[in-house]
């Protein structure tokens, strides 16, 4: 089933196609890489041209790191977009990433409507904590937990943008950090997932997510309160839906159902962008 994010306040998926897209952040728009983007765009080149203050150039084909180019000299390299009543630091870095990952509106959403003052919630793999600021808004308890020190504080950073305080912050391995909190017999009432593909723990250990995704789901199904929920996003060219179900099945943990979901943007010019898979497991 496609689901159709909106676009999160201030932020605008302009055009897409020929392997990349232009977006619009606040008062900066950039064009970067995107190998779901290989129809063609509806824009022409000088017109994206035209619009764009940076563009990413990847050191080679399918990499994330690279340099950008300054295509505005007034253009800033960091800058603060603001969402919501949030405010999250934007910056130029050496990999194509700006710092927030806009296609999450669909759970920052969710978050906002099912987490209280009475609630707990988990962000893990949670990059530099836009899942965590709309959590902790709800009044929430929130433990943030990523394995590098970098996000971390680039996360404390939006925190005290956003005039917000209170979060815990967790450097570790996400699996590790939750097997952890399962001896402890801690509990949440939400815990989100964002592993990318492949990652680097805390010790510099190397893992593939289709290799670890069903212990990972199984541990963290254990830490839910009952009624809690748990949401995970996939972005891996081998973990598709078909995948996500037969690794549920296998579960030894029952819960009640899953929703399974397509997560696409349709851009300002027409064109619809895949950006993953949203499930959510209910116990």
């Amino acid at each position: 089933m496609k689901s159709f994010a909106n676009f999160p306040e201030n932020y605008e998926l302009i055009d897409a196609g020929g392997g990349r897209k232009l977006e619009r952040w606040g008062t900066v728009t950039t064009i970067r890489p995107e190998h779901q983007a290989y129809f063609g765009a509806v824009l022409s080149k000088k017109e994206w041209m035209n619009v764009a203050d940076w563009e990413f150039i990847p050191k080679s084909e399918g990499s994330l790191q690279g340099v950008w180019k300054k295509l505005n000299p007034q253009a800033p390299e960091e800058w603060i977009f603001s969402t919501a009543g949030l405010r999250f630091k934007l910056r130029i870095t050496n990999n194509k990433h700006l710092g927030l990952f806009p296609e999450q509106q669909i759970n920052w959403e969710f978050l906002s409507t099912h987490l209280n003052a009475s609630k707990r919630f988990l962000n893990a793999f949670a990059y530099t904590g836009a899942a965590s600021l709309f959590g902790r808004k709800t009044g929430a308890e929130v433990i943030h937990c990523d394995s590098v020190k970098n996000m971390l504080d680039w996360g404390k950073q939006n925190q005290v943008e956003s005039d917000l305080e209170g979060i815990k912050w967790v450097q570790e391995d996400a699996l590790k950090f939750i097997q952890r909190e399962v001896k402890r017999g801690n509990k949440y009432d939400i815990i989100q997932l964002d592993p990318p593909a492949w990652g680097i723990g805390s010790k510099g250990e190397k893992w593939k997510l289709e290799d670890l995704l069903g212990t990972l789901l199984s541990e963290a199904i254990q830490l839910l309160n009952k009624s809690g929920v748990l949401i995970l996003n996939t972005y891996s060219p081998k973990i598709d839906v078909a995948a996500i179900n037969k690794i549920s099945k296998e579960l030894a943990i029952p819960f009640k159902r899953m929703e399974n979901s397509e997560l696409w943007f349709k851009t300002t010019s027409g064109k619809e962008l895949y950006y993953g898979i949203v499930t959510r497991i209910y116990k």
